[in-house]
């Protein structure tokens, strides 16, 4: 068997375009030209054959049921061969393939219809999978029901069931895609769980990131070939500090097409080296949650955070993220919301219907929730300004890598308009002005990627809102449901909310003290709210 190697035997490092060309070990490194993503476009595994391996003896190729895969996964992994899975229409491709390794075996696992060697030196080796392991057919968990005894009904359960209410006694199409695409992500999860080959083969590969979403075939190859692979729970390095960390010192490898292109990857990777949050990580979701007090400096009247002083309204928002945190594994951490325009009834100098406060009014508070490990999120009203010409009178709070930007289109109005005549709105043009000028304040200052929240409870508040950037990787896009009074209420904006969302948003949730009816707990809002929220506040 041997790896595709690096020619070259000069010295180098770095993450962008150079990486060193031999191993610790003394083996000839895999050439690389900067971070790189494999597509693996149809999961089937070939690509990454192709890119880890010039030659080998067989190539291991799987039926697609998970116990094939499974197996077929540890064939190639001890032999230290490729893997691929035979997608029904790959016969071809996958016999191409074969003679390009200059294999002389093809080992099937599984059964593998339409694969002809006739005509080739290739001889097929077939492994069946064990009666153990057979294959769950579409739909089903592999998961057994005990029998009923004689006298039981095996439609009976512990609670009866309202006799005037249709239920469905069989799993449901989706529940049963939802159980098959959970057993695909924990064969994933186990075949890159398993111990690496190739200790002998020639060239070694820099470090390789998979999520559960890469196939099993390119996760079993990478591990064929040698490779250290890395599981992140997110196709993205900054989501953890070991992966900032071998993400900053050199080129990486990424399997699937979750993580984008080469040039999306490259272009994440060059973020990873610009510093972590509270919590760890360099993304701002996921990799925690937050838990935040709303409100303004000058006192109650807008919200639980100036109800107090800087260091009690941390201590307070603290007490909410204790009660938080034993129901998530991941971090919760604290956060101020902090109105820093406000919308007035009054136009003021400016005749914008917006109060700009100074910098200064805010320090206090990002300090005292910098302190207690938190973050900080500024909230503009803009009245009849527009957001990003309110958003740069905060630039140098924003050059703190933990104060994002959130924009409340409720507020927005037009250059004619009155304040509280209607509901006011944004529109995506705008939200998309504001955004690429906070990604590129991120970029040019090396701060981490920071929550770029849009408040929204009614579907106007944002025009256009299909054609929302969310392709800025300096941010993470949140979107803040303001739905209050009865859970009803609540659940129907929320749900409503998430209806035709285009690209990647993080949903956020607020209970109100005094408008919700009654305001949920914590346990509520983290078990009843779905999807669970990635970010909390309190109004």
């Amino acid at each position: 068997m041997t790896l595709a190697a690096c020619a070259d035997n000069g010295e180098g490092s770095g993450s962008q375009g150079s990486s060193q060309t031999r191993s610790d070990d003394g083996r000839d490194m895999l050439e690389t030209h900067g971070p790189e993503a494999i597509a693996d476009a149809d999961g089937s595994g070939l690509d990454v054959s192709a890119r880890f391996f010039e030659s080998a003896d067989a190539l291991v190729v799987s039926a697609d049921s998970v116990a094939a895969q499974r197996r077929a996964a540890e064939e190639a992994i001890s032999r230290s061969v490729p893997m691929v899975e035979f997608t029904g229409e790959n016969s071809d491709a996958i016999l191409a393939e074969a003679e390009r390794l200059g294999a002389d075996t093809v080992v099937t696992v599984g059964e593998v219809p339409g694969l002809v060697t006739e005509g080739t030196d290739i001889t097929v080796e077939n492994i069946p999978v064990d009666a153990a392991q057979a294959p769950a057919q579409e739909g089903e968990t592999g998961v057994e029901t005990p029998p009923a005894a004689p006298d039981e009904d095996p439609a009976a359960g512990e609670h009866p069931i309202d006799q005037g209410t249709a239920v469905d006694l069989e799993t449901s199409p989706d529940e049963a895609q939802n159980e098959a695409h959970s057993a695909r992500e924990q064969l994933v999860a186990d075949v890159a769980g398993m111990a690496a080959g190739g200790e002998d083969h020639p060239v070694a590969l820099p470090p390789i990131f998979v999520t559960e979403e890469s196939s099993a075939a390119s996760v079993a190859t990478a591990k064929a070939a040698g490779g250290d692979v890395h599981l992140l729970d997110y196709p993205d390095p900054r989501i953890t500090t070991e992966s900032m960390e071998l993400a900053a010192v050199g080129d990486t490898l990424a399997l699937g097409g979750q993580f984008g292109d080469s040039a999306h990857y490259a272009e994440v990777v060059s973020l990873a080296d610009n510093g972590e949050l509270p919590g760890g990580g360099g993304l701002a979701f996921p990799g925690r949650r937050m838990v935040a007090l709303y409100g303004h400096p000058s006192g109650e009247a807008l919200g639980l955070m100036g109800e107090q002083p800087p260091a009690e309204a941390a201590a307070r928002v603290e007490e909410l993220v204790a009660q938080y945190q034993p129901l998530e594994e991941q971090p919760v951490i604290p956060a101020f919301e902090i109105i820093v325009t406000v919308a007035s009834g009054d136009p003021g100098d400016d005749g914008n219907y917006s109060n700009e406060f100074p910098v200064e009014d805010y320090v206090s508070y990002i300090d005292a929730i910098t302190e207690a490990g938190g973050y900080a999120v500024l909230d503009l009203q803009s009245g009849r300004a527009t957001f990003l010409d309110q958003a740069k009178l905060y630039e140098e709070l924003l050059k703190r890598p933990n104060v994002g930007l959130a924009i409340d289109p409720e507020w927005r109005i037009g250059p004619d308009e009155m304040p509280m005549q209607r509901i006011g709105n944004t529109t995506a043009e705008e939200v998309n002005e504001v955004s690429q000028w906070l990604a590129d304040l991120t970029a040019d200052n090396n701060l981490p990627q920071k929550v770029f929240i849009v408040h929204q409870f009614q579907s106007g508040m944002i025009e256009g809102r299909e054609n929302v950037d969310t392709s800025h990787p300096e941010l993470a896009f949140v979107l803040h449901a303001d739905g209050h009074g009865t859970p009803d209420l609540k659940f129907g904006t929320w749900n409503v909310l998430q209806q035709g969302l285009v690209g990647e948003w993080f949903m956020a949730w607020k209970n109100f003290i005094d408008e919700d009816t009654p305001t949920f707990s914590p346990e509520q809002t983290y078990t009843e709210v779905d999807p669970r929220p990635w970010f909390v506040s309190y109004q």
